[in-house]
């Protein structure tokens, strides 16, 4: 088994690998992840998404990844009545909510194309997971409360499944409602919503994050998701298929 983590795309990234693999795998998905943050990071002045804000860049001379990010996000935009929306109050274009669930998914895929079974991807809070541990069990993930990073108050195991938490507990408030852009959203702290596969559940779980109360029962209306919420005062609302991957 191997494990590590490095801050990208500034957050930590850990990957566990239980299969017997070369070190050199390991290396590919990291290069993997610090090339998506050199490509989709706001932060640096060079990345290709502050080119495209900038005019410095033609929509046709994109590259086919910013590309398939886009189109995800327009999808999104489309799925969730416009709740997901990666143009930001400034009118530049921010796909930091679609992109870590995305780069996730794809750097799962890389492990999972050479033959890697039984591994655990993490960032920032968002999990795609498969197989088993080392120690043959699921893997298992704990939900932090909001009001006490230490503290665990649900465990789950994803079987397989994508995991993403938007709130604001850990980045303040950095996902707006864009029906009230001006308007902090302050009767939520945080949202977990299980999915087919983080990227799946990395959108829509910033899409009903920025709906507030009612993101909740957006999310239990949609085929395939399941997630939990906890609210300003502390009180969690699960929808109504979330306890089944709830474990002791």
């Amino acid at each position: 088994m191997i494990r590590r983590t490095e801050i990208i795309m500034g957050m930590p990234i850990t990957v566990e690998i239980v299969d017997s693999v070369h070190d050199s795998l390991l290396e590919k998905v990291f290069a993997y992840f610090t090339d998506v943050d050199q490509r989709f990071s706001t932060y640096k002045a060079d990345s290709e998404i502050n080119a495209l804000n900038k005019g410095l860049i033609k929509p046709a001379a994109l590259s086919a990844d910013m590309l398939e990010v886009l189109e995800i996000a327009e999808k999104t935009k489309l799925e969730t009545d416009g709740y997901f929306d990666i143009r930001n109050p400034s009118g530049n274009l921010d796909p930091s909510g679609i992109v870590k669930g995305w780069a996730i998914r794809n750097a799962a895929s890389l492990l999972q194309g050479r033959g890697v079974k039984d591994f655990l991807l993490e960032a920032g809070g968002d999990i795609q997971c498969g197989g088993k541990t080392s120690t043959g069990e699921n893997w298992k993930i704990g939900i932090r409360n909001p009001f006490n990073e230490r503290e665990i108050i649900k465990a789950i195991t994803p079987r397989g499944h994508g995991v993403a938490t938007s709130g604001t507990s850990a980045r303040g408030q950095h996902i707006y409602n864009p029906r009230r852009a001006n308007c902090p959203i302050e009767d939520i702290v945080s949202l977990t919503v299980i999915g087919p596969d983080v990227l799946e559940a990395d959108r829509f779980a910033t899409a009903a994050f920025a709906m507030g109360r009612s993101g909740i029962h957006f999310i239990d209306k949609c085929p395939g998701l399941e997630g939990y919420l906890v609210d300003a005062k502390g009180i969690a609302t699960l929808t109504r298929g979330f306890g089944a991957f709830v474990t002791a």
